[in-house]
């Protein structure tokens, strides 16, 4: 699998492992739904999604990411891009995320739905997440949804 678009440098010497992802973006009253990940001074934020397990649709993924990440159960319903970022987890395993951009609905909000517990849903207006999110792809993504709105 090849994303059309590459974002981040691989650094010498390591072998990134190749994850399928699935990243929505939803809107409530112009703002994006993005998770702040706490990790103390090295805290981050990003927007919802994560690897697709095994046979899973990027749709199925998408959706459970948001209910382990949010709370939130979405429908995905635009795949608007496709890239990929090279990076290192917390951990510090190499990994390159490749896979879609989706715009997604909220259906419903139910905070005690949430597994993950160093994740937090916040709203930022999108400009904000342009300058906040940890990836370059996610966001391009962001503004590639903006300048396909206007």
């Amino acid at each position: 699998m090849i994303a059309a678009l590459q974002f981040g440098v691989a650094e010498a010497g390591l072998d990134y492992t190749l994850r399928p992802t699935a990243f929505g973006l939803v809107f409530h009253d112009g703002k994006l739904a993005c998770v702040r990940v706490d990790r103390g001074e090295g805290s981050y934020y990003d927007l919802p999604g994560g690897a697709v397990d095994g046979e899973e649709s990027e749709e199925q993924a998408l959706v459970r990411e948001f209910i382990e990440e949010t709370g939130m159960t979405v429908r995905p319903f635009a795949r608007i891009a496709e890239a990929a970022q090279f990076f290192r987890k917390s951990t510090g395993a190499p990994l390159n995320n490749i896979g879609g951009f989706w715009i997604a609905q909220q259906l419903s909000l139910d905070p005690a739905a949430k597994v993950e517990a160093d994740h937090e849903l916040v709203w930022l207006h999108p400009h904000t997440a342009l300058n906040e999110l940890r990836h370059d792809a996610h966001a391009w993504a962001v503004a590639t949804w903006l300048r396909r709105k206007t």
